[in-house]
């Protein structure tokens, strides 16, 4: 099994042949997401089961993806399932999908809290299976998926759904004793850094803007120390540049240590850790 890693971005050099066939089961936000991502990425060979008809007419209209009703419409095993649906279905969805996997067929979950083990009893003895985490940016190119391989994964089938998620965002390869941690931080994560944005927007108003100020001020603040996030700096460096002693920042964040947000902030990510773990 291949080491943990921090992927990168693979190059038409040595990239993934992405003529692959692709089945992508359940065509909601993610799997959506997911799937346009693959096709903005060159991936040619993309199908999605959905069963809402008006759905499956987005996906083909918007994004260009071939949709189909049931899995039983698909004529030949692919290369990958990706299993995209709610935890609650996703045994019967292991069921739907079983006539399709052969030999070389990799499966990937992203049924949030579904173990492998849980999914393993659903699908054939010995298949090779990857659970992921990923994140809502997906939609926009830039989630952040954790990849948990069972023991008949190859290095080559890992390579290969690392590849798949790249299209949407960033990787890492993570054991899965660490995937609950993992929706902890980051699969939940964009919904922390939402509510800091209405909170800054509804402060903002108290202080005297207008709602569309505070709504402009509090969305670029958010995106540009994303970006700054980006260049790999420490965030304790970046926030001590914007903290001169004394000034109106030191206050604020004076405030925010006597709230005890950073304690807050720690209880959340351990609160939705407990619920992915099934507490």
């Amino acid at each position: 099994m291949a080491e943990q890693f921090m992927a990168e971005q693979p190059n038409e050099a040595d990239g993934p042949d992405r003529s692959q066939a692709v089945v992508i089961v359940g065509g909601g936000v993610m799997g959506g997401a997911i799937a346009s991502g693959l096709a903005a990425d060159g991936w040619t060979n993309v199908t999605v089961v959905e069963p809402t008809e008006t759905r499956r007419a987005e996906l083909a209209d918007e994004f260009g993806l071939k949709a189909v009703a049931g899995a039983d419409e698909i004529a030949e095993s692919p290369d990958v399932v990706a299993i995209v649906v709610k935890p609650k279905v996703a045994p019967s969805v292991c069921e739907q999908v079983t006539p399709l996997i052969a030999d070389r067929t990799l499966v990937m979950s992203m049924c949030a809290g579904v173990t492998l083990g849980e999914l393993e009893a659903n699908l054939p003895d010995a298949v090779p299976l990857v659970r992921v985490m990923p994140n809502t940016p997906a939609q926009v190119g830039k989630g952040m998926s954790a990849l948990s391989p069972n023991p008949h994964v190859s290095d080559e089938q890992l390579a290969l759904a690392d590849a798949l998620m790249q299209a949407v965002g960033e990787t890492m390869v993570v054991p899965e004793s660490l995937q609950d941690a993992v929706t902890g931080v980051s699969g939940s994560g964009p919904a922390y850094v939402f509510y800091l944005a209405e909170a800054l927007i509804e402060a903002g108003v108290q202080v005297g803007l207008t709602r569309a100020q505070a709504d402009k001020l509090a969305r670029q603040t958010i995106i540009g120390s994303a970006q700054l996030l980006a260049s790999g700096e420490h965030p304790t460096i970046l926030r001590e540049r914007v903290t001169s002693p004394g000034g109106t920042t030191a206050a604020a964040i004076r405030e925010l240590d006597a709230h005890a947000t950073r304690a807050a902030v720690s209880d959340a990510v351990w609160a939705a850790y407990r619920r992915s773990r099934g507490e």
